[in-house]
């Protein structure tokens, strides 16, 4: 009787185990808080400005406070968390106007078409891309500070 009880809570915990990992997988980063922590955990030197998550929550998009970008996606159990270097990412709008097509030339694995919740949303992350694009010395300098980008 002893041994049938345990072998029950076994299958139930695993069972929990399996579910809360099953509902993890499917809420990507639908939490902000999540992905502040996870790329700050992974970048601990870069201070986020903001950040948007694609319509299905499988990736974020992430400003930093100099003007660079990064990237977070979900994968499965862990997150894969990258900072976009300048001059290592084509930019492709998608025909419905919320996504664009993503190519890292750096980190290949992530390339891929990435739809957000509205058309707003996809021009913001699209500028960020844009600004990230042109690295510091290929800037004009700022004519009203005299200083360079």
């Amino acid at each position: 009787m002893v041994t049938w009880g345990i072998v029950f809570a076994l299958i139930l915990a695993l069972a929990y185990f399996s579910s809360r990992m099953v509902r993890q997988e499917e809420e990507g980063f639908q939490d902000a808080g999540l992905a502040i922590l996870e790329f700050g955990r992974a970048f601990p030197q870069e201070a986020i400005r903001s950040l948007h998550a694609t319509a299905d929550g499988k990736a974020v998009f992430v400003r930093l406070h100099d003007n660079k970008a990064g990237f977070m996606r979900s994968l499965r159990n862990h997150f894969a968390c990258h900072l976009i270097e300048p001059g290592t990412v084509r930019v492709q709008p998608l025909p419905n106007g919320t996504g664009m097509a993503v190519e890292f030339l750096d980190a290949p694995a992530h390339n891929g078409e990435y739809t957000f919740t509205n058309p707003a949303v996809a021009a913001e992350v699209s500028l960020w891309l844009l600004g990230n694009y042109v690295g510091h010395a290929d800037r004009e300098p700022d004519a009203a500070s005299g200083a360079a980008g």
